[in-house]
């Protein structure tokens, strides 16, 4: 525990030290205020649903640049031989990079809360779906994170990692949406890998244990593969 908490800070350093993370989360909220301004004085609804829904595709296309120098550019400077040669174990590395990453992410989704309280100063919004639309959302970032890693552990190019992650989160989100050209049972399977259809029941305010269970699933799923790619080396 104690070996995971220091490559922890380690990792978190890292990216405080770099102006990506602060880059990425200028972009993403500037980006969620403008969009708040203007959902909330065109439709005067203490809604935040919409705004959910736009964190949701933001954090698909940010996400991955935050994960893609993870493990791709410690290839490519050759440090992640020494970091595996070292006395600490490849699960220890890939929870280690995955919670400073995923600290960032939610780091961003906590500060968009400052929303929902205006809405809670200025109407009366049910809090039922914000509580469980950040819910969703902290599952999904955790899926995304943990892919992205997953990616950028396949190679040793930042650009090719982000472009992996953002190619696995599209088929993803779309999976639903080819359902009809498959014969069963792929049909289903398709279905089920749906990362919106997941994801939008949860923004309702309806949380089902099967939805849960694919984002931790699938997220544990992701963290494995890629400390198994890492074993190999």
């Amino acid at each position: 525990m104690k070996t995971l908490r220091i490559l922890f800070a380690k990792e978190l350093n890292a990216i405080l030290a770099s102006p990506i993370g602060y880059t990425v989360s200028a972009v993403f909220l500037l980006v969620l205020g403008y969009t708040f301004s203007l959902t909330l004085f065109t439709t005067k609804v203490a809604n935040l649903q919409y705004i959910l829904h736009q964190m949701y595709v933001l954090s698909i296309l940010l996400v991955p640049v935050l994960t893609m120098r993870s493990f791709a550019e410690e290839r490519r400077s050759e440090t992640l031989e020494l970091l595996l040669t070292a006395p600490v174990g490849e699960l220890s590395i890939v929870l280690a990079k995955y919670a400073a990453t995923l600290t960032l992410v939610l780091g961003m989704f906590a500060a968009s809360l400052l929303y929902a309280l205006i809405l809670d100063r200025y109407g009366e919004p049910d809090w039922g779906p914000i509580y469980a639309g950040y819910l969703a959302l902290m599952l999904h970032a955790s899926l995304l994170v943990a892919v992205g890693l997953l990616m950028s552990s396949l190679t040793e190019n930042q650009v090719v990692a982000a472009a992996l992650s953002i190619g696995t989160f599209l088929m993803l989100w779309f999976a639903d949406s080819v359902s009809y050209l498959l014969p069963p049972p792929f049909d289903s399977v398709a279905i089920n890998l749906s990362l919106i259809g997941h994801f939008k029941p949860m923004v309702s305010g309806s949380v089902f244990l099967s939805d849960v269970g694919y984002f931790v699933t699938a997220s544990m799923l992701a963290l494995f593969l890629a400390t198994w790619g890492l074993a190999q080396r």
